[in-house]
């Protein structure tokens, strides 16, 4: 019954919030599923305060709001910094969105970034390996610098350094289930995986980055300056205070799944409402 009701309050989820309508906005989004998940929440986000939306996926969103096809584009603090100003040195969250900001282009602004919803690069280990090393920290590993072997999903591209720690290239597999079976068979050491990637084996442990070695990746929506409301930029905004990283990978599960982007983003902005 409560996944029904949910259901239904996704459905008309400007009932749920405001119900006052306004005007219509196009939200750019990646081709990838994962990309379209994070619009769909920021478009649920603007209907819930009464904007009527419409997710436009493509393969250089940015460009669309460059070219103002679209008004709101979300991405992650770290990629658009290095997007926009390649070989950019911050690495904690702060950091990077202020840098992120700075680097923006003309006409456009950035809303609120989250700060318990990210997906950075993240060291997974065997819980032998990070108790062997101390702890579950990734500190430990630039005394090994040299010496871990990493695997890593082919076709991701995983950091070339942990702070100043320069890595060896890893070793590639075609998907998440055979690197960690790799892991656990002791043929790699340390396996490359995102903090918001879903489906990483609850018997490995994600060591924790509490130093900031690698680069932020904090979700934060982009838009066109002067085309939105306050009531709009409030909606993008609020996403930042109720959005975290298990939700994230959950919702991105359920799409990996088959699910549709939209309907998960509705139905767990129902579940977790904004503030009024």
């Amino acid at each position: 019954m409560r996944r029904l009701m949910v259901a239904v309050c996704a459905v008309v989820l400007t009932a749920c919030g405001n119900p006052a309508p306004g005007p219509s906005l196009t939200l750019g989004s990646g081709e990838d599923a994962e990309s379209q998940l994070t619009a769909h929440l920021y478009a649920a986000a603007l209907r819930y305060y009464g904007t009527g939306t419409r997710v436009e996926p493509s393969a250089e969103p940015l460009r669309a709001l460059d070219a103002g096809e679209v008004s709101v584009v979300p991405g992650f603090t770290g990629r658009l910094l290095e997007r926009f100003q390649p070989g950019a040195t911050a690495r904690a969250d702060e950091q990077v969105y202020r840098q992120m900001i700075s680097s923006l282009p003309e006409g456009v602004a950035a809303g609120d970034y989250t700060t318990s919803a990210e997906d950075k690069p993240a060291v997974a280990v065997t819980e032998a390996t990070a108790a062997e090393w101390g702890g579950g920290e990734l500190s430990a590993l630039t005394r090994r610098c040299g010496e871990v072997r990493f695997g890593a999903v082919r076709g991701n591209r995983p950091p070339a350094a942990v702070g100043t720690c320069r890595l060896p290239g890893p070793q590639t597999f075609t998907n998440a289930d055979a690197m960690f079976a790799a892991l656990r068979a002791g043929r790699i050491d340390a396996a490359w995986t995102t903090t918001a990637a879903p489906g990483v084996p609850a018997d490995v442990v994600l060591l924790a980055d509490g130093t900031s070695l690698i680069r932020a990746e904090n979700v934060v929506p982009l838009y066109r300056r002067n085309t939105l409301g306050e009531a709009q930029i409030l909606a993008l905004n609020e996403v930042a205070g109720v959005l975290d990283t298990a939700a994230l990978a959950e919702m991105r599960g359920r799409v990996n799944d088959g699910a549709d982007p939209a309907v998960v983003a509705d139905e767990w902005l129902a579940e977790h409402p904004l503030r009024d």
